[in-house]
């Protein structure tokens, strides 16, 4: 019987074209792994199936779990960071609807955990298209949340996820977000990094002083708190406060982290905010996820015909950078916010409802707009952009806030 051939280790950095959910694969298995529990689901689906392949071909050794749905699926990975092990999923849409109740318990379990959010519009109508609205859905939960523009922001992010998760400043799960469709399956040119240079950037998982079963060391865990002969409301409030203080500490180890990378892989990504040719602008536009590369596009066009508009785009959601977002704004007189998703409460976009939040901090309070466009794997032009732009800058002019634009709502 012949020998199955081994795949052949990989020494240096080299380049490859790949999708988005095959570049989150590729930094799970760089980031050394111990477990991925999986469920399939569109647009995440491939994700897994890379994953799968890599266990199979030897490129990841890792116990890979296929349960029977998403409930079952962080439940799982619950169980293997509390014995210590370095653990990852990914999920969308109704899947992420289905692991709530684990998804919410989670954070408050300070459980270092690292998944994908290969975001996906929600039910109903029915959808299986790339939106923010199911990501958006739960950025009230405790996670921590990092959306990318590009493919090869999806791999770089997804590394240093763990080691932001696993700080022992923060010790908090971590929600990579990718946008279904546009970089799930976008192919791009990506530079893999050598396995060598991540070791150096992320060591081993060292959590046992936090929460890992020992039963040499015997605990509770998750005790129900209040109630006759219980803790009392005491040790939840306490609970409560160190989750919010480890979710501001998170901000600092987010600009560290990316520091860092910078310094051993050689490349630089925003770590909170990235402000784009806000030299001297007069208003802007505020971006999330990867709408910002035709924004960008359509931010050159209108610098090009002597108009003063740049772009801030959010990377890091949650925590959400408040002053990095005030800092990047200063001196603006309008702002226009564009987001894939819809706060039904606010009938607005929820990251134009942060942004107004954020900038009661501000010395001065510009005109503000909210944009609502790609939904449903709706395509945000360059067009769409440029109509943003000539929206906000009248706004500018009028010095007046409010309204809903809905930009894909005349698209056919």
């Amino acid at each position: 019987m012949n020998a199955v051939p081994q795949p052949q280790a990989q020494t240096e950095s080299r380049v490859l074209v790949c999708d988005g959910n095959e570049a989150a694969a590729w930094a799970v298995a760089l980031a050394r792994v111990d477990m991925v529990a999986v469920y399939p689901i569109t647009p995440q689906s491939s994700l897994v199936e890379y994953l799968a392949k890599f266990v199979a071909d030897g490129r990841l050794n890792a116990e890979i779990v296929d349960v029977e749905g998403e409930h079952s699926v962080l439940s799982v990975l619950q169980g293997a960071a509390l014995a210590g092990a370095r653990t990852y999923t990914g999920t969308c849409g109704p899947g992420l609807a289905f692991m709530f109740e684990p998804y919410l318990r989670t954070p408050g379990l300070r459980l270092p955990i690292v998944m994908s959010i290969v975001t996906r519009d929600t039910l109903t109508p029915q959808s299986v298209w790339g939106g923010h609205q199911d990501a958006m859905s739960v950025r009230e939960t405790g996670w921590i949340q990092l959306y990318c523009e590009s493919v090869q922001e999806v791999l770089d992010t997804t590394i240093m996820a763990y080691r932001i998760a696993e700080h022992r400043n923060v010790m908090l799960p971590v929600n990579v977000c990718h946008d279904g469709n546009y970089l799930s399956f976008g192919a791009a040119r990506v530079e893999l990094p050598a396995p060598a240079e991540v070791d150096r950037f992320l060591p081993p998982p060292a959590v046992h002083w936090h929460a890992a079963l020992d039963p040499e060391r015997p605990m509770a865990v998750d005790p129900l708190t209040g109630g006759a002969g219980g803790p009392g409301p005491a040790m939840f409030v306490r609970y409560r406060k160190g989750h919010c203080a480890a979710m501001q500490n998170a901000l600092s180890v987010i600009e560290s982290v990316h520091a860092d990378w910078h310094r051993i892989i050689g490349r630089r990504h925003p770590a909170l905010v990235e402000p784009y040719r806000m030299e001297g602008a007069d208003f802007a536009l505020v971006t999330i996820g990867s709408m910002s590369g035709a924004a960008k596009d359509a931010v050159d066009a209108a610098r090009e015909r002597g108009l003063a508009v740049g772009l801030v785009r959010v990377k890091t959601y949650r925590p959400f950078p408040v002053q990095a977002l005030v800092r990047a704004l200063d001196g603006v007189r309008a702002i226009g916010v564009v987001d894939r998703s819809v706060s039904f409460g606010w009938n607005c976009g929820p990251l134009y409802q942060d942004v107004l939040t954020a900038l009661q901090s501000a010395a001065a309070r510009p005109a503000t707009l909210s944009f609502i466009g790609g939904l449903a794997g709706a395509d945000l032009t360059i067009g769409h952009f440029e109509r943003a732009i000539a929206l906000t800058r009248a706004q500018a002019r009028e010095g007046r806030s409010g309204g809903v634009i809905w930009l894909n709502e005349e698209d056919r």
